[in-house]
């Protein structure tokens, strides 16, 4: 099977089902994926798939964007037919419904695969920040992101999904919000995130000891630090951790794009009286991250509950375990399953 794989990051990437599903395991099966994605940093390998592409990196937000619409079209329109067995399209709904009317003029199957709930993430984001008071200015462009998340959210349940071959989502939970939304249950599956083993083995994990830790109890976290993951709260078990072991440490091995959530974890860490304790190494390549990982005492991984992340696939514990740790995880629902099983 030949895949056209529309993906709305920029290649290359690190995402799990994107590297390791479709570049390394599914053409050991024999699925091979054309890649089309966004511009980003650093070389393009073909190495893993059969071709990828991606569309100039030239002028502004809205020129790249268009340039991205453009190639997705004259792709999915211009590739050979004998090239190809289906369309799919991940997490993008203007360009999965694009796909969908030129996959029915082209006689092929139509898959979109569902790893988010985006257009439900934009209206909850838009009505959050239209109710913070914003001036005229920034109310009116809220409004208009709101209808955006409104329009693809009508489009994608009424439209998209209902006509599509399959929809692969991202988990169970997932899978359950789609089927309240009209969705047939027959017409998906559940496709949770995952970790790529074999390079896993091939990597040296040694654990290495983050020097400002000393030999200390060290609780460990690896990934992003933007404020929607509520790293706060982290901060607020940590006090509590070290009222009964006074040494804890907490390292945090990620980063934000916000250089304002940073500050925000470390003035809370200030005003519970634990920022000595507090350790952020920023964003590390895996080769240095992991093995840091590997040194900690017990890894932790804390998904906020909210209608959004509920339906997500968290790595964080399918990482840990993959790599021996101890480690503690809230009541995420697809991270009860994992740590239940």
């Amino acid at each position: 099977m030949r895949i056209l794989n529309f993906v709305p990051e920029p290649l290359p990437t690190h995402r799990a089902d994107v590297t390791a599903l479709f570049g390394r395991y599914l053409p050991a099966l024999g699925i091979q994926s054309h890649l089309i994605g966004m511009p980003g940093k650093g070389k393009l390998s073909t190495e893993r798939f059969t071709s990828l592409e991606t569309s100039s990196a030239a002028g502004g937000r809205l020129r790249r964007e268009w340039a991205y619409l453009s190639l997705c079209l004259r792709t999915m329109v211009f590739k050979e037919k004998t090239d190809f067995d289906v369309i799919q399209v991940r997490d993008m709904v203007a360009i999965g419904l694009l796909g969908l009317c030129i996959a029915r003029l082209r006689g092929k199957p139509f898959v979109y695969w569902m790893s988010y709930l985006m257009s439900e993430e934009r209206i909850q984001r838009a009505m959050v920040k239209i109710e913070s008071g914003l001036p005229f200015k920034g109310r009116v462009r809220e409004h208009l992101v709101l209808l955006k998340g409104r329009v693809e959210s009508w489009l994608l349940y009424r439209v998209v999904l209902p006509q599509a071959s399959h929809v692969f989502v991202q988990s169970d939970a997932m899978l359950a919000h789609v089927v309240q939304r009209g969705i047939q249950a027959a017409h998906l599956s559940p496709v949770p995130m995952g970790v790529d083993m074999e390079q896993l083995q091939a990597m040296d994990l040694s654990p290495a000891h983050y020097p400002a830790c000393g030999s200390n109890p060290v609780v460990g976290y690896l990934g992003t630090l933007a404020r929607a993951r509520n790293i706060e709260h982290l901060i607020e078990v940590l006090a509590r951790v070290r009222a009964v072991v006074p040494g804890t440490q907490l390292l945090l091995i990620g980063d934000s794009t916000d250089s304002g959530d940073i500050a925000s974890i470390r003035s809370r860490a200030e005003a519970r009286g634990v920022y000595h304790a507090v350790h952020i190494t920023g964003w590390l390549p895996t080769s240095a991250a992991l093995p840091l990982l590997a040194g900690v005492s017990v890894a932790i991984s804390f998904i906020p509950r909210n209608t959004i992340l509920d339906t997500g696939s968290p790595t964080k514990i399918v990482e840990y375990l993959a790599m021996g740790l101890p480690c503690v995880g809230n009541d995420n629902p697809d991270q009860s399953r994992v740590l239940q099983d």
